[in-house]
């Protein structure tokens, strides 16, 4: 199989990107870039609404849990477009549950850094979401 390795021509970015990683993958990545932001929207609005009650740990973690379940139906069927199978969900588990470590550690480094409570998990998302989309897709990929 041949590459076309052109990058100078015309086309989109998005068939730019296609060639270097595949369509396919460009496809998906959008797609869970949609997913990624409906799943970051419900975490950070529970997180700030429960923020007002309870330690921001415990209302980061519970943000975290809700949108987890919404994330899991959506990237299996509209990310990915495929079934959930006990295998691809246990990937999913354990593989937001990797992510679910790097968010804590990179919450608590920020708010150590003076990063207001409010703000804080914004620069988490930043950093570990797209370490997240690669952790994900190896569960519903590579787990068949």
């Amino acid at each position: 199989m041949t590459v076309k390795t052109d990058w100078s021509g015309g086309g989109s970015m998005v068939d730019r990107i296609g060639l270097f990683i595949g369509k396919r993958s460009v496809r998906e990545f959008f797609r869970f870039c949609i997913v990624g932001t409906l799943s970051t929207g419900i975490h950070y609005g529970i997180y700030l609404l429960l923020l007002k009650w309870i330690s921001v740990n415990v209302a980061y973690s519970a943000g975290y849990v809700v949108s987890l379940g919404c994330n899991l139906l959506m990237t299996s069927f509209f990310t990915f477009r495929e079934r959930i199978t006990w295998k691809k969900a246990t990937g999913f588990l354990v593989s937001h549950g990797v992510n679910y470590i790097l968010h804590i550690l990179f919450l608590n480094l920020f708010l150590r850094l003076g990063i207001v409570e409010r703000w804080a998990p914004i620069p988490v998302y930043c950093i570990v979401v797209p370490i997240n989309f690669i952790l994900v897709r190896t569960a519903f990929k590579k787990l068949k």
